[in-house]
């Protein structure tokens, strides 16, 4: 989750990590820091809070050093203050490390280290990384086997043997001027190749601006970045050969581009998202006529044929999305689907079923719960030994070059772009045009309904960005100032129906997430047991409401909502009169068929929840206590 770059080369090193940290504070926003190594001597500055305290403290400061790290913190050991703050170093501040991720083993290495003379200064579990690296670097294994001459690569090669947990390292020291040392293991981390020079960071965006050339490490390696080139190897120490992959990303897509927040300016892309989607996936010159499919997913028959059973893994957002996913591919393609939360799946696992395919999502592909409990699912299947059982791997990412990618074989990307918001929006849009894909692919396989219908749904898709557009036209200004009517309310309701159930509970998470408020999704006829006690004059329900079979349910739940005095906000059909009649506020959309509607449904609770946050004067883009990629358990 906590952001790291590094840099070694001809330039100065801080400006560079200082513009990477900036690109990277989505990560992490509890603390900062970077650390510097030139003449013999090590730099370290950090700041406790959001990057600009950093960049407040290094003003004026003459630092011509071209070897730095850098970090952005999102805390998990250790209170958010500076003293906790990476890069952290050994006792005699001749290492400095930083770090994503979690050392498990933390304890036994800090009393094992403190009795051997180590001092500790933090409450963090990294701190123990460069007091053993120090160990290692005055008291050598005999088992060395590195071809390279690298002391420091070796000793520190010695103590991540050591290391239990999920971390990236970046690592320097002043006795090694010329060496930048950076470790893997169960967290993202790229190596960016330049002219002479190179970098590395937890994430891509933070290398664009300087070179598309991009390596990326994986779990068990060790690089060595040195002014003549990087040298990678595995932890046992031996030589690795890899190539750099080349990136076709445009430092333009992370720019705010006239917006007050990426997250607002990530709304207004989506119809653009979904327009990409369409574009790649669907066959436009299709007819119910054509003798093949209108899906081009390019997965093998082996993959979807004969499928009995789906399971889906998903934490987040991302869990939201799959809920719809599994409305589609139940009502669509006619199987059974299940949805779990990673984080619980992976210790305790839905007995095996044949004929499974299994869905992992997440937008960064790097969500630590998601990737360990489709790896564990990998394994379990193939250790069955039976065909039935074997495993069906399918990943949704926003990510192609994620660990994600790299441990599931059949990938669909969703073409959202790079996403600076903490609270994600297109993302999830393109988490659901996915689904609609896979589950009209399966559908024309299995021939779960007719070829008219499945063209009746590809015309609604077609017409989505439009649509979306409109949306966004009609209804910017005067959510706008609805919001205005919120900015002190305490509790929200969100109620919905069927697919749009899912749309209920991603719009509470998006207000809790941004505004602060306490906010709650519940499927409508739920409300009559039990949560409807919650309601009176000062808690606002917000409802899904569409045309379509639960279209009448949902109002008469509405109307149970209103005679407790809650003031009612209907997301609900453009010029529907009975809504006007029921609704306090409406935020209208066109009336689609009610299987599409979650795509534009979506975007007025998505408006409503940014404008309550802005008004509250909160910071909508980086909200306390979160970050975009959870990258540990």
């Amino acid at each position: 989750m906590c952001g790291i770059v590094g840099y070694i080369g001809t330039q100065a090193a801080s400006s560079i990590l200082i513009e990477g940290l900036k690109t990277l504070e989505y990560r992490g926003y509890d603390s900062a820091g970077v650390a510097t190594v030139s003449e013999g001597k090590l730099q370290r500055t950090r700041a406790k809070g959001k990057l600009v305290n950093l960049q407040t403290k290094l003003e004026g400061l003459e630092d011509p050093s071209r070897l730095g790290i850098g970090h952005t913190r999102w805390a998990t050991h250790g209170k958010p203050e500076e003293h906790n703050a990476h890069p952290h170093t050994d006792t005699k501040e001749r290492i400095a490390v930083v770090q994503n991720g979690i050392i498990e083993n933390y304890r036994e290495l800090r009393a094992e280290l403190k009795d051997k003379g180590h001092h500790f200064r933090s409450d963090t579990d990294t701190e123990v990384i460069p007091h053993l690296i120090a160990e290692y670097l005055e008291n050598p294994l005999d088992e060395s086997i590195l071809t390279t001459q690298s002391e420091l690569l070796e000793a520190i090669r010695q103590a991540v043997n050591r290391l239990q947990g999920a971390f990236a390292l970046a690592i320097i020291s002043i006795d090694f001027p010329d060496e930048l040392i950076v470790v893997r293991q169960q967290a993202p981390l790229a190596i960016g190749f330049g002219q002479g020079e190179f970098f590395c960071a937890s994430d891509t965006p933070a290398i664009m601006p300087y070179t598309q050339a991009v390596l990326t490490l994986e779990n068990g390696e060790i690089a060595r970045l040195t002014p003549m080139g990087v040298e990678v190897y595995d932890f046992p120490g031996h030589r690795l050969k890899k190539k750099p992959q080349t990136l076709n990303w445009n430092p333009i897509m992370v720019e705010k581009q006239g917006f007050k927040h990426f997250m607002l300016k990530e709304i207004y892309e989506q119809p653009g998202v979904v327009r990409t989607c369409l574009e790649t996936y669907l066959d436009t010159a299709w007819e119910p006529n054509s003798g093949h499919s209108p899906i081009r997913l390019a997965l093998p028959d082996a993959l979807l044929n004969d499928l009995q059973h789906i399971q889906i893994l998903a934490c987040g957002t991302s869990w939201h999305a799959s809920l719809v996913g599994k409305y589609l591919l139940e009502q669509v393609a006619g199987i059974p689907t299940v949805v779990q939360y990673a984080s619980e799946f992976r210790y305790a696992p839905a007995p095996l079923m044949p004929n499974t395919l299994t869905i992992g999502v997440t937008q960064s592909g790097e969500t630590a719960d998601t990737l360990a409990a489709l790896d564990m699912e990998q394994t379990r299947r193939l250790a069955s030994g039976k065909a039935q059982y074997a495993p069906r791997m399918l990943g949704i990412t926003n990510r192609m070059d994620s660990s994600l990618a790299r441990l599931i074989p059949h990938i669909v990307g969703t073409m959202a772009g790079i996403e600076i918001g903490v609270a994600a929006t297109k993302t999830f849009v393109a988490q659901l045009m996915a689904f609609y894909f896979l589950a009209l692919e399966l559908a024309y396989r299995r021939q779960s309904i007719s070829l008219e219908r499945i063209g009746e749904i590809i015309d609604g898709l077609r017409q989505l960005p439009a649509q979306l557009e409109l949306v966004l036209e009609s209804q910017e200004r005067y959510v706008e100032e609805l919001s205005h009517d919120f900015a002190d309310t305490k509790d929200f309701i969100f109620i919905g129906r069927g697919i749009n159930y899912p749309i209920a509970l991603e719009g509470a998470l998006k207000l809790k997430e941004i505004s602060y408020i306490h906010a709650e999704g519940y499927p409508a006829g739920e409300m009559k047991h039990g949560p409807i006690a919650l309601l009176d004059e000062k808690v606002p329900v917000v409802a899904i409401a569409t045309k379509g079979t639960v279209y009448e349910k949902v109002l008469s739940n509405a109307q149970e909502a209103k005679a407790r005095d809650a003031r009612l906000i209907g997301v609900v059909p453009m010029n529907d009169v009975e809504a006007e009649e029921t609704f306090d506020a409406l935020l209208p959309v066109p009336d689609v068929d009610e299987l599409l509607s979650p795509i534009l449904t979506v975007v007025p609770v998505q408006l409503l929840s940014y404008h309550i946050a802005a008004r509250r004067g909160l910071d909508v883009d980086q909200p306390r206590n979160l970050a975009k990629s959870v990258t540990v358990e």
